[in-house]
This record gives structure tokens, C-alpha cells and sequence, in this order.
């Protein structure tokens, strides 16, 4: 392997015979000058001798093979020659030279731009793509660490660990994961959960799907493979049932939030909830209170306005306060605390707050503001040598983090996720935010996610999005419809570069991870059943029966309290003949049916 062509300080083109060039693999340019440059392959290209090629097309122009046949004897008519791109790992203050020799490194020569911490201390979260060829090299420490799952077959791991220190978050924080569906995106980030786990960070997660629980093991899960009691580490709580708001606690600028939340409040009702809300207020005295100044208000229209608390109120304003505060009452979020969640994070465990989106909105906007002002107190009380009550850090994670936190308008728990997203270093408070539209994430969240994770992206105005955003090459953006669901560009500035990582197999599994057409199949077998054990013993009265007693038979069946029309039965009964259960035959036109034995 040669270097050849032109060269500059970030890039080289390197020049082989004798094998194709892999993507993403990692070489070192020799030139001791230099201090022995590395680099990686961003882009390759083969020209084979037998068919036809357009070399202006290509990495290198013709020049370069005039050049290389009449001075290194390579010859593109008599042989293949493979060619590769090579993006420096560092840059140099002067170009390589050209013609210097290039070699394939050994692991510890480019082990500090690989391994970023200790796998203990850190995140696991997969393998660094063609690193195959370093693994004989690596320390015990790394080797056995993230197990791959590739087109359903559990593999062991055959490279270097892409390992990520949160403890580096203090200096880049925040993490974006994005990805179509079918990616890996909800895959990747319950292995980031897991490894949250292990390490014991106290994590708060919004989870809009129902799937984000932790006692399920996949079924191929090899024997020992999950080595943590994650039942232990982290606690699920349903918000309108588990946890909720304490109305009591409430200030009247959290009050405002809440209903704002529920549905956006004129500047009349702002005004009506600031004089009507009292300290230590309850649900029930302040929805007495609404409820009192209606029925004032509207006993006074026309009588020239109603007297005492109503006036000077728009019954409008009152009437719109009372809906939004009934609507939230109705879904149960004045029934609990968020005592739970407060315990579970001071626990250093992993808590999941579920619900329908809305309601996590709501939800999300209070509790996520209380807790990260308790964090913030604390720490300012430090900076000031004050006491304070204690908060541990944390990081908030949630789904669907474009609904959240929305581009171009307003959304309940928005202006609590930018305040993080720009201020949360500070204090000890992250974000990883996974979506499948970046697009419509609100872009002052987004300039701020220091590490972002990519998974397969289809839509051009994602993947334009996500190419201003990153330091994806154009390669590897135009790989990005193409991704195997599990396969992700990490994009960090932890590394200073991109690093394609496969996603190790995560030691849970969603409870939802049923095939819904295998559900369904299981579901007509059990109507079958259900059925032939109805119709059985009034079919057996007739032994070989025909259309024309299908009547007869419905009869029979609705003295039983079962009710079908005949079409319906006739639909019933060629339904058990697929499975089985009965025989027919046509004669003279006119199905008949008979039980087959043992039915």
C-alpha cells in the first residue's frame, strides 16, 4: 500500500494491488517524520481490468495511474487496483509525501483514539465496525464485553468495544439518537439504558410506548449473558395511577404551567388564576372556588354583573380554567405525588414515567422542572458555601423527543428541555433524546446534543439535517438509507470524529416484541377453538349436515344464547374446515358439512 496523487493535511489517497480496501478500517501511513500519521477510510473504490470505467468518476483522476504505471509499474490494464480515501485521525502541519508506504496498525497503536474509558466505569454500547483485525491485540479488559445479534444469530464479539465515559458529558453534553422505523433506535437506546443501570446513574425516562420495562429476556439471550438483576435497578410508574401532581404543592406559576399544558390559556385566564389561586390550595377548594364564581357569573348576566370574587372576571376566562382543570383531574393527575420518583432517583435507579403522549407532556413539564430545580438549588447553595438539601444528578431520557421539544411552536415541557439542554451541564443534568424526525426537533435542543447516534434515515430533510449537524462525510450520509437495523454512525465530540458502531444485543427485551401477524394467527386458532367448542355437541346432532339446515342450526345455536345470522355460521364453519375441524364437500351444488373424528 502506497500513498499517491495529491496530498494535504487532513486527507490522503492510498494506492493497493493486492486486496480491497475496507470502509471504516483504520491504517498508519509510515513516515516517521510525520510521527507515523493515522488514518481512516472514508471512501474506496476497485478498478477492475475487465470492464469498463470512467476514471474521471473516480477517487483518482487518470493522471494518477499514467504516473503509477510509469514509475511503480502498476498497470490498470493488466491488473485490479483497489484505492481508498484515507481521512487523517489528527492533523499534520504538512502534507505526507507521496509514494511513502502505508501498513495496517496494531491495536495499541490506535487504542487511544478507539477506547475512550474503562468498559466498568463506562457505557458499552457495541463494537466499532472493521475493527476485526485489532481485537487479537486488545487486553483482556475489552475482550467478551458487548455480544453482537446479526440477522437473528447471536455472535460473539469480533472487535474493538465502542466504550463511552458519561463522565466526558461534563465537558460535551447531551445525546441524540435518531433513526427511521425498523433502525435499531429503540434498540440502541435500551442498551444505553441498560448500561445507565449498571453504573447505577439515576435516570429519569419518558416513555410514550409502553416498552421501556426491563424484566423480559430475549428469547435467543445466550446463558449468562444478563448479568444484572435489572429488576432491582430501576422502578415503572404510570402517571394518573402511580404518580402525579400533589395540587397542594403547587404555586400559582406551576398552576399556569399545568394548565397551560392541558390547552394554552388566554391572557384573560392567566389574569383569573393569578387572582383566584391561593397558597396551600387544594384541588378541591380551588375547583370549588371556579365552580362557585360560574354559577355567580352566570346568575348575574344581565343583572348588571355578578358581586364579591366575580368581579371584574370574564365568565369566558373562568369557564375556560374550569374545563382544563376538569380535564386533567379526569385523567388522574391530582391523585398522586411524585414522592415515588423522587425516591427511586435519589436511589441512583432508572425511572419510567408512562402514559399517552399528552399526558406525559403535561406530566413531564411539572415533574422535570421540580426536579431539576432542586438540583440547581442545590449546586447554587454549594457555589454560595450554603447548606442545601441534597439532589443527586441525573439524565433525562425520552422518546419521541420531537413532540416534546418541537420546532417551530409550543409544547408543554419544551422550555424546561431547551433550559437543560443549554444550562444542565452546569448542574449535573442531561438529556438523550431519541426520535425518528430530527427535523422537527427544536433546533437550539438540537445544536446542543454533543453526541449523536444515527441510525438508518430515509427522509432527505432528515439526513440533510443530520448532515449539518454532524461531521458525516458524504459517503457516509449516503449509506444512511441503507443501514442494517442495528447498525449506527456515532457522531461525538468525545472521539472528534464519526465512529460506525454496531449496537451490541441488549440483555432485555420490550414486552411488545410479539410479531403481530404471529398474534393474530394465535388469535384466529383461539376463535376456532372457542367456536367448535359452541357448535361442537349441536353439530354432532346432525352428523352430515348442508346449506339448507343452516337455518335450522341457527336456531339451535340461539336457544343456546348463541346468535349468527346464516351468512355469519357459513363463514364460522369454512373457517373450522381450514382448520380442520370439519370436512366438506359439494354435491349437486350444495355444500355439506361433517365433523371429522376426534373433532
Amino acid at each position: 500500500m502506497q500513498v499517491v496523487g495529491l496530498t494535504n493535511e487532513q486527507e490522503v489517497i492510498v494506492i493497493d494491488q493486492a486486496r480491497p480496501f475496507r470502509m471504516n478500517e483504520y491504517l498508519i501511513i509510515n513516515d516517521p517524520a510525520l510521527d507515523f500519521p493515522k488514518g481512516e477510510v472514508v471512501e474506496t473504490q476497485s478498478f477492475n481490468r475487465f470492464l469498463d470505467f470512467n476514471l474521471e468518476k473516480g477517487i483518482v483522476g487518470p493522471e494518477v495511474f499514467k504516473a503509477l504505471k510509469d514509475s511503480l509499474d502498476y498497470d490498470i490494464a493488466q491488473h485490479d487496483v483497489h484505492v481508498a480515501k484515507v481521512r487523517l485521525l489528527e492533523r499534520i502541519q504538512v502534507p505526507v509525501r507521496p509514494g511513502t508506504d502505508v501498513r495496517e496498525p496494531l491495536f495499541e497503536e490506535v487504542s487511544s483514539f478507539l477506547v475512550k474509558g474503562q468498559p466498568d466505569q463506562s457505557l458499552v454500547l457495541g463494537v466499532i465496525q472493521a475493527t476485526d483485525n485489532l481485537a487479537a491485540g486488545m487486553p483482556a479488559t475489552l475482550q467478551g464485553r458487548a455480544r453482537l445479534l446479526v440477522d437473528g444469530q447471536v455472535r460473539d464479539q469480533d472487535g474493538v468495544p465502542f466504550i463511552f465515559d458519561p463522565r466526558a458529558m461534563q465537558q460535551y453534553p447531551h445525546i441524540g439518537i435518531f433513526g427511521g422505523s425498523g433502525s435499531g433506535k429503540s434498540f440502541g437506546l435500551r442498551v444505553f439504558l441498560e448500561e445507565l443501570m449498571k453504573l447505577r446513574i439515576p435516570t429519569l425516562v419518558f416513555d410514550p410506548h409502553y416498552e421501556l420495562t426491563f424484566t423480559d429476556t430475549p428469547a435467543n439471550s445466550p446463558p449468562g449473558y444478563r448479568d444484572l438483576k435489572f429488576e432491582e435497578r430501576f422502578k415503572a410508574f404510570q402517571v394518573g395511577q402511580d404518580v402525579g401532581v400533589n395540587f397542594k404543592d403547587l404555586n400559582t406559576r406551576d398552576l399556569l404551567a399545568l394548565l397551560n399544558a392541558a390547552s394554552g390559556l388566554s391572557e384573560g385566564m392567566t389574569s383569573a388564576v393569578e387572582a383566584l389561586h391561593k397558597n396551600h390550595d387544594t384541588h378541591t377548594t380551588f375547583s370549588g372556588r371556579i365552580d362557585d364564581l360560574v354559577t355567580a357569573l352566570e346568575g348575574g348576566e344581565g343583572k348588571g354583573g355578578a358581586s364579591g370574587e366575580a368581579r371584574g372576571i370574564p365568565l369566558s376566562s373562568v369557564k375556560g380554567i374550569q374545563w382544563r382543570l376538569n380535564r386533567l383531574f379526569r385523567a388522574g393527575l391530582f391523585t398522586n405525588d411524585i414522592k415515588p420518583i423522587e425516591a427511586a432517583l435519589r436511589a441512583g435507579q432508572l425511572t419510567v414515567v408512562q402514559g399517552p403522549i399528552w399526558m406525559l407532556n403535561v406530566f413531564a413539564s411539572y415533574v422535570t422542572g421540580t426536579l431539576y430545580r432542586q438540583r440547581r438549588d442545590y449546586k447554587d447553595a454549594q457555589f454560595r458555601r450554603e447548606p442545601g438539601v441534597y439532589f443527586p444528578p441525573f439524565v433525562l431520557v425520552t422518546d419521541e423527543a420531537h413532540n416534546f421539544a418541537p420546532k417551530g411552536f409550543e409544547a408543554p415541557a419544551k422550555s424546561i428541555i431547551k433550559e437543560i439542554a443549554q444550562e444542565g451541564r452546569k448542574y449535573g443534568v442531561f438529556l438523550i433524546l431519541a426520535t425518528q424526525r430530527p427535523t422537527l426537533l427544536d433546533e437550539t435542543v438540537t445544536a446542543q446534543l454533543n453526541t449523536k447516534c444515527v441510525f438508518r434515515t430515509v427522509r432527505a430533510s432528515d439526513i440533510a439535517t443530520i448532515k449539518e449537524e454532524t461531521d458525516l462525510t458524504h459517503e457516509e450520509a449516503r449509506r444512511l438509507p441503507f443501514l442494517r437495523s442495528g447498525d449506527t454512525f456515532i457522531s461525538s465530540a468525545i472521539f472528534g470524529r464519526t465512529v460506525p458502531v454496531r449496537i451490541r444485543m441488549a440483555k432485555t427485551c420490550s414486552p411488545n416484541t410479539e410479531n403481530p401477524f404471529d398474534e393474530l394467527g394465535e388469535q384466529v386458532q383461539v376463535q376456532s377453538d372457542g367456536f367448535l367448542t359452541t357448535v361442537g355437541p349441536v353439530l354432532a346432532k346432525y352428523g352430515v349436515f348442508n346449506d339448507a339446515q343452516l337455518i335450522d342450526l341457527t336456531r339451535d345455536l340461539a336457544k343456546q344464547g348463541h346468535s349468527y345470522t346464516v351468512d355469519a355460521l357459513r363463514s364460522r364453519l369454512d373457517g373450522l374446515v381450514e382448520a380442520g375441524h370439519l370436512e366438506k364437500e359439494t354435491f349437486l351444488g350444495m355444500a355439506q358439512y361433517r365433523l371429522r373424528s376426534g373433532a
